[in-house]
């Protein structure tokens, strides 16, 4: 598949993917191309023809500002960014502007997503700066990379107290020429600024205990919108890690408000359209407070938090409501995001030119497709003449069923019926739209939650499919992205490039502690523990005692930053502990304990203080505090694997052998002196607080065992 700016019209869409390259496309044009159609990124490939000089991130770019002595302009985006391609039809097409980037600047487009570490050292920049950050992010830079001007989106035109960039480009551009001083003290104020921005901001706790989460799920709760449910106001994430953070909050407390808060969001989110009613899935946030009007972008690890999340709510209320809402969101992931084994990064939100485009319909159209059977459809999801967006109807759940039933005189039973078919219907119809662009580069972090995505919908449905996912995408990762023993982030067109970050290694590991736990082979757990040792022996900051996002062995930036909030994915700094503790209660290897506790001693203050930046920190702490189930399956037994994997458990650490223990387990602590009684179908054993239970083999001893108050 080919991907580009979505200016095309639908004759020339089916055009360009008949193509291999996106090079046979444009060369067919007689476009000139710039160094950007060299590259994999789908969001770099999007420039290849903009007039603009573009260069990717490499030495050549740099080593030419320093020759010529001119500043960088460094912009920052990804392929399903709408405000990017706004940017980019408004000035990086246009001959004129191209005109004064080309002759002032050394221009760089960088793939957010390819390039983490690039972006978040120039986004603390704009949050220091302005306050804010965001994408596309626009940095002008000296030659050797320091910046001096900084902000997000820049219009052609003056608009709203904003300078147009063709204005700001030659301010710059006179600046830099001629008052290299002012650069200069700007850049010295930024540096600065930066040096100072987490110094001293952690404080480091001596005892990590209970207070730490009452305190934290106090804040939260100071910032929940008990009308719509979330947190803050508009624009409204799902933030799934604070709510799984409450849901944890809940079982160690009993207080029921952190609990109902939870199901109220998930309620919310899902009869919102910032859910894909009509082919599952959510899209990555709303513009509102009411979870109605989505920004119509998906990304796959918002997809892969929330199955988590409602998976999670599930095993807690036991409403089939939650399973199907997770289910559903995992066949998106498999039938839009799966590509030869991986999973691809996003979906646009345009479709031909228009955001939303693919996800909206005119009431007439759902009447043209369904008759009189889009009465009832029209009233539950709130169908109507003028629309709710841009005179078209993003499709939410108005009402209820039962007055639904009400209106139209039928049981609801038969509304039911009557819904879903027409849903499938509608779902027909749109697969023969256009459909948004598809960023399908593979990145090992996104991949992993997905990996962990499946596993738990396996554990909660027990349909194998979702099992055999992970699999594949495991081994894919294994034969596709490890390269002389090092993990990469990216998998493109065949090529894995650029070395794997923090996140990317620890949201592997546990992923891979994922698979292990229902399909327990000695593979998976050697291969944690192998990444495991890399990631201490190359990211392990000795001073602070927490990890770098890079590693000793990355390109050195102005800065050597580390990833420590969880905002819209955790942060590398939070996985890796969760990982540890995982991996100590498996290996009992006293350096993953002792890591873990450096980490949680370092964040816990910050996380109980601002709970919302550091969510997925208090999973790990509650891991610590709650001291994790350990329970070994030995044989099989269904009613085993519904207590175990369909209930709320989110301390439990467990181990599923089909058999017996293999020679390759033999000598991990977790299973030594465990094996299976032959004449009974299974043997459990449960350990917690240092203690051991004797074998198991009735499920109702199991559950005693289990089932005790953490």
């Amino acid at each position: 598949m080919v991907y580009v700016s979505m200016r095309y019209t639908p004759i020339e869409w089916n055009i360009i993917v008949k193509y291999d390259s996106i090079l046979a496309f444009h060369m067919s044009k007689g476009s000139k191309l710039n160094r950007l159609a060299y590259e994999s990124s789908p969001y770099l490939l999007q420039h290849a023809d903009n007039p603009v000089d573009w260069y990717p991130w490499c030495e050549e770019a740099l080593r030419k500002a320093k020759e010529e002595d001119k500043p960088i302009f460094l912009s920052i985006g990804y392929s399903a960014c709408h405000w990017c391609h706004v940017m980019e039809h408004e000035s990086f097409e246009d001959e004129d502007v191209a005109r004064i980037m080309n002759e002032h600047f050394i221009n760089i487009k960088v793939d957010r997503e390819e390039r983490p570490d690039i972006d978040d050292v120039y986004q603390k920049v704009c949050q220091l700066v302005t306050g804010t950050g965001g994408w596309p992010l626009s940095v002008f830079l000296t030659s050797d990379l320091k910046p001096f001007y900084v902000g997000t989106y820049f219009p052609k035109e003056d608009r709203y107290g904003i300078p147009s960039f063709p204005r700001l480009l030659r301010y710059l551009a006179d600046l830099y020429r001629n008052d290299r001083a002012k650069i200069e003290r700007q850049v010295e104020m930024i540096m600065e600024g930066l040096s100072m921005l987490d110094r001293g901001l952690h404080k480091q706790v001596e005892v990590i205990d209970k207070g730490v989460l009452d305190e934290a799920a106090i804040h939260l709760l100071d910032d929940a919108d008990t009308i719509n449910g979330g947190f803050g106001s508009a624009p409204k994430f799902p933030n799934a890690t604070a709510l799984m953070f409450m849901l944890r909050y809940y079982r160690l407390s009993r207080i029921s408000k952190f609990l109902n808060f939870v199901l109220f969001t998930l309620d919310k989110m899902h009869a919102g359209g910032i859910y894909d009613h009509i082919g599952g899935g959510f899209h990555r946030y709303a513009t509102d407070s009411k979870w109605l009007i989505p920004h119509f972008e998906k990304m796959l690890y918002d997809n892969a938090l929330l199955a988590i999340l409602y998976s999670e709510a599930y095993q807690i209320s036991k409403d089939t409501r939650y399973l199907t809402i997770a289910r559903s969101t995992l066949d998106y992931m498999l039938r839009e995001m799966s590509v030869d084994g991986l999973f691809a990064s996003s979906q646009d939100a345009d479709s031909e030119g228009e955001e939303g485009k693919y996800y909206t319909w005119s009431r007439k159209e759902v009447y043209e497709l369904l008759g009189d059977r889009a009465d009832a459809l029209c009233l539950y999801y709130g169908i109507s003449e003028q629309g709710n967006f841009e005179g078209r109807n993003i499709l939410h759940i108005e009402t209820s069923l039962e007055r639904v039933s009400s209106l139209t005189g039928k049981s609801i039973e038969s509304i039911n019926a009557i819904i879903d078919e027409c849903k499938g219907i509608l779902f027909n119809a749109r697969e023969a739209r256009a459909k948004p662009a598809r960023d399908d580069k593979a990145i090992l972090s996104w991949n992993s939650l997905a990996i962990s995505a499946m596993i738990r919908g396996y554990r909660v449905s027990n349909y194998k499919r979702y099992l055999d996912a992970a699999i594949d995408t495991c081994r894919v990762i294994e034969s596709r992205m490890r390269v002389d023993s090092r993990l990469y982030r990216i998998y493109k067109d065949g090529n894995a490039k650029i070395p794997a970050y923090l996140d990317d290694y620890a949201f592997y590991i546990n992923a891979l502690l994922d698979i292990f736990s229902v399909d327990t082979r000695s593979y998976y757990l050697d291969r944690a523990v192998e990444y495991a040792g890399y990631v201490l022996g190359h990211f392990w900051d000795d001073d602070a005692k927490d990890l770098y996002y890079t590693s000793d062995e990355h390109e050195r930036l102005i800065i050597r930053d580390k990833s420590v909030y969880d905002l819209s994915i955790p942060s590398g700094n939070s996985m890796a502990a969760l990982a540890f503790l995982r991996l100590y209660t498996y290996t009992q290897d006293r350096d993953y304990i002792d890591k873990a506790e450096h980490i949680l001693r370092r964040y816990a203050s910050s996380a109980a203080e601002n709970p919302s930046a550091f969510s997925n920190m208090l999973n790990a702490i509650y891991l610590y505090v709650a001291r994790p189930l350990e329970v070994t399956v030995i044989g099989s037994d269904e009613r085993i694997n519904e207590l175990l994997w369909k209930g709320y458990l989110p301390e439990l650490i467990d181990a599923n052998v089909r058999d017996k223990i293999d020679e390759g387990l033999g000598s991990v602590p977790f299973f030594k002196g465990k094996n299976k009684v032959n004449d009974k179908p299974f043997t459990v054993y449960v350990c917690r607080d240092f203690r051991c239970s004797l074998p198991l083999h009735d499920v109702e001893e199991v559950k005693r065992h289990v089932m005790e108050e953490v």
